[in-house]
């Protein structure tokens, strides 16, 4: 695929065309996300309270009970969004799923490692150890270029 960008003063707001010679399924799935408009706030709920937790000072989200989590350095939030909803609201660059329980935010990882056979172990920013399983083992050595 070809991206080009333009640059021009007369064009108030962007446009975007897409030229190709049939819909595919790359075309569609990028025509929808242009077209999304996903909200990028994450509310967490903690002691009663609502705060906006900023993408950027998450350190993983986790499934556990039925319930979603966010945590952070201030502490453990509740969240009422699914996991795969608050996957769509992180950035793709710094968030990665390691299990289908488990988002975390590759900027706040000390250290993996790579001795256990079959998986990655996951040394977070606060102390936490996490793994990463099996199904999602080669996404991550892709993104880490390993």
């Amino acid at each position: 695929m070809q991206v080009e960008i333009k640059i021009d003063s007369s064009y108030t707001d962007p446009k975007i065309i897409i030229l190709t010679a049939s819909m595919t399924d790359e075309v569609s799935s990028i025509v929808k996300k242009l077209s999304e408009n996903v909200s990028q706030i994450i509310p967490g709920y903690k002691d009663e309270k609502i705060e906006i937790l900023e993408p950027a000072d998450l350190i993983r989200i986790y499934a556990n009970s039925g319930k979603v989590f966010a945590v952070t350095g201030k502490g453990e939030y509740t969240l009422q969004l699914r996991l795969y909803e608050a996957e769509e609201r992180l950035p793709s660059n710094q968030f990665i799923r390691i299990s289908n329980s488990e988002i975390i935010n590759l900027k706040k990882v000390n250290n993996f490692d790579l001795s256990f056979t079959g998986t990655i172990c996951v040394k977070l920013s606060n102390g936490i150890t996490t793994y990463v399983s099996r199904r999602y083992v080669p996404k991550l050595k892709k993104i880490l270029g390993i």
